[in-house]
C-alpha cells in the first residue's frame, strides 16, 4: 500500500459521504445487449447472437456521476441530450434535472454493446459531435454558476460539449471560487485544461501529447514532465492500463502503483471510476498518493465487473483491508 496505513485511507473513504461535487461533460447512454453465440452466420463470417437480455444505464459523465454516488457522494451532473427517447431515458434516472439541457438539433449519444458469453462481440455507436450553439452554451454557464458544489470534474468525451470558450469560463469560474477543478481529458483539448488541480490521461492520449511512446517507466516519467510544462495542473495521474499508474506532483518524483486487478473483464467506465474516486478522495482531505491507491483500488473492482459499473465505499474498504491483508509477512 506504498507505506499507507489502512486506516488514513478507511478515514478517507468515509469523508466520501454527502460531498457535493458538480459533474460537467458528454452524457451518454450505454445499452447492452446479452446474448450466446452457437453458429457463426450463413450471410456473412459472423457469430449469430442469440439475444437473452437488454440493459441500459448512464454512460460518460453520467457514469462519472454514477460513481460519485455509489461512493457515498451527491454529484450534479451537467450535460445534453437529445429531445428522443435515450435523452428521456437519460433525464428519468437524475434525480436532479436542472443541469440536463435539451439540443433539439442532435441525438442522445448512444453507444450499444453486444456481448457473447462474457465478451464484447461489437459496439454500434450512434453520436454527433457538432458543437454546442453559443445560446446554450450560456445557458449552461449560467446554470454551473448557479450550482453550489465543493470540486468540479470535467469528462471529455469528445461529443461536442466542451467548447473552446466553455472549458476556460469554467475554470475561469472555478479559480474565482476556489473550486478544485479535476479533468479526465481528450487530447483534442488538452492545452484547455489549465490550471486545474489534477489530469488524468491515460497512456495512449499521453502518447499522442508528448508525441512519444509511454510504456516504460523512464518513459512515462519523461512524459509526465512534459505534460505538465504544458499545463498547470497540481497533481497528474497518468493511467496506464495493465501497468496501473503513475502519479505527479510538482516538486516531488512520481510514484508508480502496480494495477490491483486479479481478473479483468470489462474496463469500461473504469477510467470514469478513477477520476470519480481521485477527486473524492482529494475533497476528503487526502494526499495524491491515498487518492490514487484509493483510484486504483476501485478501478480493480470494476474491471471485474461485467459492463458499465461502480465500485461502492463498502467494496473500496474491503479492497484496501484485503491489499493490507495480503502484504503483511
Amino acid at each position: 500500500m506504498i507505506g499507507i496505513r489502512r486506516e488514513a485511507l478507511s478515514a478517507v473513504v468515509r469523508g466520501f459521504r454527502g460531498k457535493r461535487v458538480l459533474v460537467l461533460g458528454d452524457l451518454m447512454l450505454d445499452r447492452y445487449i446479452w446474448g450466446g453465440v452457437s453458429r457463426i452466420s450463413p450471410e456473412a463470417p459472423v457469430p449469430v447472437v442469440a439475444v437473452h437480455a437488454e440493459t441500459s444505464c448512464l454512460g460518460g459523465a453520467g457514469n462519472v456521476g454514477h460513481n460519485l454516488e455509489s461512493l457515498g457522494a451527491r454529484p450534479f451532473l451537467v450535460g445534453l441530450v437529445g429531445k428522443d427517447e435515450a435523452g428521456r431515458w437519460i433525464r428519468d434516472q437524475i434525480a436532479d434535472r436542472r443541469g440536463i439541457f435539451v439540443d433539439e438539433k442532435r441525438p442522445t449519444t448512444v453507444k450499444t454493446r453486444i456481448i457473447a458469453h462474457h465478451q464484447q462481440v461489437v459496439r454500434v455507436d450512434k453520436e454527433q459531435r457538432a458543437k454546442l450553439s453559443p445560446d446554450l452554451e450560456k445557458r449552461i454557464l449560467a446554470g454551473i454558476a448557479a450550482a453550489p458544489c465543493k470540486g468540479i470534474v470535467i469528462s471529455d468525451y469528445d461529443k461536442g460539449l466542451l467548447t473552446a470558450t466553455l472549458v476556460p469560463a469554467v475554470l475561469a469560474l472555478a479559480r474565482a471560487r476556489r473550486i478544485p477543478v479535476f479533468v479526465d481529458p481528450k487530447v483534442e483539448r488538452f492545452p484547455l485544461y489549465t490550471p486545474v488541480t489534477l489530469i488524468t490521461p491515460n497512456h495512449h492520449e499521453a502518447e499522442l501529447v508528448v508525441g512519444h511512446p509511454c510504456r516504460t517507466d523512464a518513459q512515462v516519467e519523461k512524459a509526465g514532465e512534459e505534460i505538465l510544462d504544458r499545463v498547470s495542473a497540481r497533481y497528474l495521474i497518468l493511467k496506464r492500463g495493465e501497468q496501473g499508474m503513475t502519479v505527479f506532483e510538482r516538486g516531488k518524483r512520481p510514484i508508480h502503483i502496480p494495477t490491483n486487478a486479479q481478473e479483468v473483464f470489462d474496463v469500461t467506465g473504469a477510467g470514469d471510476t478513477v477520476i470519480a474516486t481521485a477527486a473524492l478522495a482529494l475533497l476528503a482531505g487526502a494526499n495524491i498518493r491515498e487518492a490514487a491507491v484509493l483510484a486504483n483500488a476501485a478501478a480493480a473492482i470494476v474491471v471485474g465487473k461485467i459492463g458499465t459499473a461502480t465500485a461502492t465505499a463498502a467494496e473500496l474498504l474491503a479492497a484496501v483491508t484485503q491489499q493490507q491483508k495480503r502484504k503483511r509477512p
